[in-house]
């Protein structure tokens, strides 16, 4: 049996940054990564960015905001983390996962019109898409090189 590898994203309130990594990492991987997200203060899914990835015709209806401490104990083979806060509050994981840190705003904290709002999360979800397609090749490669 393959290993499937198992990837975390996290950032503060889990409600923008790591929620749309979450979900456009599981669309663009159809399975092959096993993919969460959680934040050192959980905050709720925010609404402009399950908006955002609905544009890109992806759904993230069943995602959740999880604390970190879920996640205790549990092995990894990447940890991303999506914002200054999350990378220096980010707990050891056993296994010695591979540590990414990439340093996204918080498109909830942009002020305007809910259009201005709305563009600012369509604008982290392009970024992060960009970002994950090579990622996810990076992953998938790790993975064949590793032993079962």
């Amino acid at each position: 049996m393959q290993h499937r590898p198992r990837v975390l994203f996290l950032c503060t309130h889990n409600a923008a940054r790591s929620q749309m990594a979450e979900g456009i990492l599981r669309d663009l991987s159809r399975g092959t990564v096993d993919v969460s997200s959680a934040g050192t203060e959980p905050a709720g899914v925010h609404p402009l960015a399950a908006r955002a990835l609905r544009d890109m015709n992806i759904d993230v209806r069943r995602q959740r905001s999880k604390h970190v401490d879920e996640f205790a104990g549990q092995t990894f083979d990447v940890v991303v983390t999506l914002c200054d806060s999350a990378r220096e509050l980010c707990p050891v994981f056993p296994g010695d996962p591979e540590r990414i840190h990439w340093s996204f705003p918080d498109p909830g904290a942009v002020a305007g019109t809910e259009e201005e709002r709305l563009q600012a999360f369509k604008h982290t979800a392009r970024e992060l898409a960009t970002r994950l397609r090579p990622f996810l090749s990076v992953v998938e490669r790790g993975v064949k090189r590793s032993p079962a």
